[in-house]
């Protein structure tokens, strides 16, 4: 079976991460880390800390940034005060369920559709901001399932017009394949005390079963309380984190493994972007979201099954009539095509 509709990485690790795997010390499983006498969290803390440019006190690490996003959620929502949290209205249902977990309640923003992209209303979400009074204003860039991302301007722009009782929760699970520069991040922490961002090993790096995630904070009483709430006193795993490592090193792999994907994401917009009743939207993700002719579902579905692939076709309000596609192997995604472009004669 060939997976195409979570997101995971159809190609292989680094050489660096392999001989990382294939050399580790054993030995090291019995014993704790030591570095936490230090004053520091993990030798994967300490690596990142000096590949961002920012104190080691202002990095989380979490059981990828999905532990990290519930941490965050379920304190924030459980320090006093506003349980409500702001989501995008297309986004991952993970959100509402961490919420709802500690009783805090999601209310959507919108997300608008234009040309070949969607985009955040900005009037709109401070609008919604001075009505609601949040607690927590997520905001996921690149989105998943629309592929819409923020630049460092218009993230900039929107800390800037959130009150600083209001924490911007930032998901960039995918932010790595939108730009190699990401010192905006160091920007963001330094001059803004209410943000915390999220990154993952999952996405660009490939290491989705590794689960290893890792953020950044700004400063202040009320992060230091959540670092304390999110660290473990006896450290992580010793594995995970060189594996971690050895991935970040290792950029130049997987960037050639982001040039295929740049060239699937133009393949599918010139050979299906122009068929009669399908779209192709501007990703910014390892994933392209695809309109199509709601009559052709059920023989589109049945095409993949019999290529023995699967894709994830959409079912929420408003995007129901789309589905969303990992981009994998040039094969892979030629086989994708090739198998919609059958089923899009039978119009």
């Amino acid at each position: 079976m060939n997976y195409l509709d979570r997101n995971e990485f159809n190609f292989e690790p680094s050489d660096a991460v392999k001989e990382t795997f294939k050399n580790f010390d054993l030995k090291k499983f019995c014993f704790y880390t030591r570095i936490y006498d230090e004053g520091k969290k993990s030798i994967f803390s300490e690596f990142l800390s000096h590949l961002y440019d920012i104190d080691e006190k202002q990095i989380v690490l979490g059981y990828g940034a999905e532990d990290l996003l519930k941490k965050a959620v379920h304190f924030f929502l459980t320090e006093g005060g506003s349980k409500t949290m702001l989501i995008p209205k297309f986004s991952w249902w993970y959100y509402k369920n961490i919420a709802s977990e500690v009783c805090g309640t999601t209310i959507q923003y919108p997300v608008y559709e234009e040309g070949n992209t969607f985009k955040y209303d900005f009037d709109g979400l401070k609008e919604m901001v001075e009505c609601y009074q949040p607690k927590i204003l997520l905001v996921a860039s690149p989105n998943n399932p629309t592929g819409n991302t923020l630049t460092a301007e218009e993230m900039e722009r929107l800390v800037e017009m959130v009150p600083e009782d209001t924490v911007i929760l930032v998901d960039e699970a995918y932010a790595a394949f939108v730009s190699t520069d990401s010192s905006y991040i160091k920007s963001l922490t330094e001059k803004h005390d209410n943000i915390v961002i999220c990154r993952t090993l999952s996405k660009f790096y490939g290491l989705p079963g590794l689960r290893m995630g890792f953020g950044f904070v700004g400063k202040g009483k009320e992060m230091e309380r959540f670092c304390k709430y999110a660290n473990m006193y006896l450290g992580y795993d010793r594995l995970s984190e060189e594996l971690a490592i050895a991935a970040l090193k290792s950029d130049a792999h997987y960037r050639q493994i982001a040039q295929v994907m740049q060239e699937a994401r133009t393949m599918y917009e010139t050979e299906l972007g122009a068929l009669p009743g399908f779209k192709v939207y501007k990703s910014g993700a390892n994933f392209v979201l695809i309109k199509y002719p709601i009559v052709l579902k059920e023989r589109l579905q049945e095409a993949f099954a019999q290529e023995s692939y699967k894709v994830k076709f959409m079912n929420e309000p408003d995007i129901n009539e789309h589905m969303r596609i990992t981009l994998g192997r040039k094969e892979q995604n030629r086989t994708v095509c090739d198998t919609i472009l059958k089923i899009a004669k039978q119009l």
